[in-house]
């Protein structure tokens, strides 16, 4: 039987059917049910998460190299990424601590080890390719140093005839200068100069040019004072942060084609020789950020050759801006530097890469000017942030392997989670984890593992980065993350499988990015916060449809893909070729919804009667309140929620992947409160089950049609509908209690030989001999049944608490509802992110029954099946209970950096020391032992 949702559904589908692109990439053959189950029971090592391994100083052993080694394939994970960085300690040869200087033999001899012991243990091995970020160092003279475009603004009172020439820095020369009415900027710098991206006081249109000379320049007399306007290529003189020892030195200019083969010369090639005839999986490169990087020396010459006009004297408007012109010259001026970093960074790196037989990883976002098509010049393209319902590089990359064919995409995950270091929890790293599933990522590269000497040579916990969480064994709970690794393995090989189902493409406003460009300011992705707001993003994602990115160089590449939507958001300029296609396109029944405006520029900005035409067949919705209904009408949602409020409906989030013999679903709760909810999703497969990530088997029938969600906080279900008939049956929907075992517990403080009978659970922290304990803590204590029930039992430990609202969400950056206002129990995107709810666990535990281990317990529902464990008669429970380092590493002394920064300067400063207190640790909530009922 087809209900109406479906039969709407095949409509849409059918009115949008002519998309005419395919990818460029061939799909892969989706596998068949059988062997969809067996690689989520078994993942391959392949989608094992991997780990930003930070080796500081780089002050590294063999031994340890090999421990730490040994631990990552103990712990599941598949990988380790080398990263060097700043110093940590100063040499102390008594100590066996002795920092290797970057490219160091003896650093290089290193490298070749690691590399040498994680291929035998069968890990993947990938490299950065400088030391700290971006790229750069001392193989980097100041010529080929970022560049970077600066105006000298000098007062001309009036009636003046001459004007002194101003003294230029190392490395600057002069561009050109001019003279235009007005005054000096009201925020100029000191002397004159501009600062970058503020309002000019002087008009751009008046600016005459001037011929320059040394040491004075003649001027007519004026009855006005004028401002005399000094344009200066110079550099950024921006250096590599968080280098390593003699690593240290000016970020390269990625616009030069020189500076990056000299750069790959003098440290790829070094780097790459440590690893042998066995070149690392991939070389990497960081976000891009030379921050200020908008000139090199021979832009002028690109920019004639590219655009056919000389940029010189177009320099006063360039920087003024506030007209039509000036965005013209800003716009071409951000085409042009894009492509000069797509050739000469990214092209270059990758085809290097290629011919040394590894593969380029790139985080192709921030500065300077990248663009979305920029990302499908590398061979991996990789994103950052969680920022699920705003703009965020994760969905920029996951979109840009979704519409160019890649099927993997990896994310630097986990970069500030629950701030300070060693504050994160295993839910918290759930948190943010299904947030990036959710957003199409697939491959988590932890951020990350800190190499750390062994205890005898440095006190616990250890080093680690300035900010970051730390997932290495010295983290009391960490015996817990095979059972972590191990449900991030399942769920990222599955949600490889077959293709992206994004219903929704959301062509990005490029053109206008480029056009909004300002000295010192020449991001895309920059931009395009301000572009593509949370309250898009919410109004789509809360309608029941996901959403990929696309722009207008890959609609002209390869068309539209599978997308049913192309949803552009208020945007001025829009390729005239591209505005054809999507005129070519709606004519064949596709969908296309404007919200606001349609374009009313080309993309040099100008106006014509042929643009006005092309843009009829666009629908426009005047606000984002009206987008959820428009695009009801255009296409029925993937996932409709029902008898769900709004807080419901912002909370849920989820993922489709469509393969020939199944659909899979991966539905998401981001926020700290259970939702509740019915739910219908748009597959045409006729039977679909409920598989655990945690067990990897499928553990009850659902129905597609009408499914109850039912998700605690931060809570998650992974749904797979097929043909094939499940055997298994619907969940119960009720708890029925065998036994209250809450009370009377045996307390064992593992590592303190402190031991005590407690007939009610407290605390660890409010006894004075425990305030400061991190570790294990074990619980044990016998309960007897009579006899076992025929429905499976569960041992869950209930309570937690949502915490009320998200205080530290960035107000730049805040999660919106449907309506467009802040909603406060969605885990927050930003710096910081971290599970809003205190558990009934702190942190995690194993659990052990009968001397036969059960599982663990590390997010809600803190539940586990011991059916099988179980025995008539007396049964011994046994919770081994882990909190974190923080405990400990509050009763330390603060530790003194001031050796270190007189001998290699102030490399990193901690973050967030004040937030080092002990913090609630042990089982706080009550434990049952439950049976299933059903209503």
């Amino acid at each position: 039987m087809i209900t109406a949702f479906r039969t709407s559904l095949l409509l849409a589908t059918l009115a949008v059917a002519p998309l005419v692109a395919q990818s460029p990439n061939p799909a892969p053959l989706s596998p068949s049910l059988p062997q969809l189950e067996q690689g989520f029971l078994n993942p391959p090592n392949s989608a094992k998460p991997m780990v930003r391994w930070w080796w500081f100083g780089p002050a590294v052993v063999k031994p340890e190299i090999l421990h730490e080694l040994e631990q990552m394939k103990a712990d599941g994970i598949g990988g380790a990424e080398l990263a060097f960085v700043y110093p940590e300690v100063l040499d102390d040869p008594a100590k066996g601590l002795k920092n290797l200087p970057f490219l160091s033999p003896a650093m290089l001899d290193a490298v070749r080890y690691a590399q040498e012991q994680g291929r035998r243990l069968g890990l993947r091995i990938d490299i950065t390719l400088c030391s700290g970020w971006p790229y750069g160092g001392p193989s980097t003279p100041l010529a080929q140093a970022a560049g970077r475009l600066r105006t000298i603004e000098i007062a001309v009172p009036a009636n003046a005839t001459s004007v002194s020439v101003p003294t230029l820095g190392q490395g600057e020369s002069f561009l050109s200068a001019s003279i235009a009415k007005g005054h000096l900027s009201p925020t100029g710098g000191p002397q004159g100069h501009l600062l970058p991206g503020r309002p000019v006081g002087w008009d751009a249109k008046s600016a005459q040019p001037l011929t320059l000379a040394s040491g004075t320049i003649a001027i007519g007399a004026s009855s006005s004072p004028r401002v005399a306007l000094f344009f200066v290529a110079g550099h950024t003189k921006q250096e590599v942060k968080r280098a390593a020892v003699d690593a240290d030195g000016y970020v390269l200019d990625p616009f030069s084609h020189q500076a990056v083969a000299t750069h790959l010369e003098k440290v790829g090639g070094p780097l790459l020789s440590a690893f042998g005839s066995t070149p690392p999986y991939a070389i990497f490169s960081d976000s891009l950020e030379a921050y200020g990087a908008d000139w090199t020396p021979d832009l002028p010459a690109q920019f004639l050759r590219r655009r056919g006009y000389d940029l010189i004297p177009h320099l006063p408007e360039l920087v003024a801006g506030g007209s039509s012109e000036a965005d013209k010259v800003r716009h071409d001026w951000g085409v042009t530097l894009t492509e000069l970093v797509n050739e000469n960074y990214l092209t270059q790196i990758n085809n290097w890469a290629s011919e040394h037989h590894t593969k380029f990883r790139s985080q192709t976002y921030g500065e300077p000017a990248v663009d979305f098509s920029s990302q499908n010049l590398v061979a991996l393209a990789e994103g950052e942030g969680p920022q699920w319902r705003a703009f965020s590089t994760l969905r920029w990359a996951t979109s840009a392997n979704h519409v160019f064919g890649h099927d993997v995409t990896s994310g630097e995950t986990f970069t500030w989670l629950h701030s300070p270091v060693f504050r994160a929890t295993p839910l918290d790293m759930k948190a943010e984890a299904d947030i990036d599933f959710i957003m199409g990522e697939n491959q988590l590269i932890f951020h990350g593992w800190p190499y750390s000497p062994p205890d005898h040579e440095v006190p616990e916990p250890g080093w680690s980065l300035y900010a970051a969480a730390s997932f290495n064994n010295h983290n009391p709970w960490h015996p817990v993350m095979p059972a972590v690794t191990s449900y991030i393995a399942r769920l990222s090989w599955l949600l490889r499988q077959g293709q992206p189902a994004n219903q929704v493409a959301i062509l990005l406003p490029t053109d206008d990015a480029w056009a909004s460009f300002t000295p010192s300011h020449v991001s895309v992705t920059a931009a395009m916060q301000k572009l593509v707001t949370p309250a898009l993003m919410s109004a789509i994602l809360s309608a029941g449809y996901n959403a990929d990115f696309i722009d207008a160089a890959a609609i002209d590449k390869i068309g539209f893909g599978t997308h049913q939507v192309l949803l552009l958001p208020p945007t001025d300029r829009i390729p005239l070729e591209t505005l054809k296609k999507i005129h070519e396109y709606a004519a064949k029944g596709g969908k296309v919804i404007a919200v606001q405006h349609v374009p009313t520029m080309d993309a040099e900005g100008n106006a014509s009667s042929e643009l006005t035409q092309l843009t009829e067949a666009i629908a426009v919705v005047p606000d984002y309140a009206s987008l959820p209904q428009a695009l009801h009408n255009a296409a029925a949602p993937d996932l409709r929620l029902t008898n769900a409020d709004d807080a419901a409906k912002n909370a849920i989030g989820f993922i489709r992947r469509k393969l020939t013999q199944a659909d899979v679903y991966y539905v998401v709760n981001t926020s700290n409160e259970p939702v509740n909810a019915d739910a219908a999703f748009a597959t045409y497969f006729s039977h679909g089950a409920q598989w655990s990530p945690e067990t990897g088997r499928a553990i009850a029938a659902v129905s597609a049609e009408n499914e109850k969600i039912n998700l605690a906080p931060y809570g998650s279900a992974l749904y797979v509908f097929s043909d094939a008939a499940s055997p298994h049956t619907a969940s119960a929907e009720a708890d029925k209690q065998l036994v209250d075992i809450t009370e009377n517990w045996k307390v064992d403080f593992t590592s303190l030989s402190k031991s005590s009978e407690e007939h009610t659970l407290t605390d660890w922290t409010t006894d004075p001999a425990t305030v400061h304990y991190s570790g294990e803590v074990d619980y044990t204590r016998d309960v007897t049944l009579t006899k076992l029930p025929h429905a499976p039992v569960y041992l869950a430990v209930d309570g937690g608490t949502a915490l009320p609202g998200a205080p530290n969400s960035p107000p730049e950056h805040p999660v919106l509802g449907s309506n467009g206002l802040p909603n406060p129990l969605i885990t927050p995107p930003g710096p910081g992110m971290h599970a809003y709810f205190e558990p009934p666990i702190r942190e995690a535990a194993l659990v052990v029954i009968n001397g036969q281990p059960a599982g663990a317990l590390w997010h809600p529902p803190y539940r586990l099946d011991v059916s099988k464990l179980l025995k008539p008669g007396v049964n011994h429970i046994e919770i081994r209970v882990f909190n974190t380092a923080l405990n400990a590493w509050s009763a330390l002394p603060p530790h003194d950096y001031k050796p270190l920064i007189a001998k290699y300067g102030d490399r990193f400063q901690m973050q967030d020391l004040d937030k080092v207190k002990s913090i609630s640790s042990g089982i706080l909530g009550t434990i049952h032992l439950v049976t299933e009922s059903a209503q």
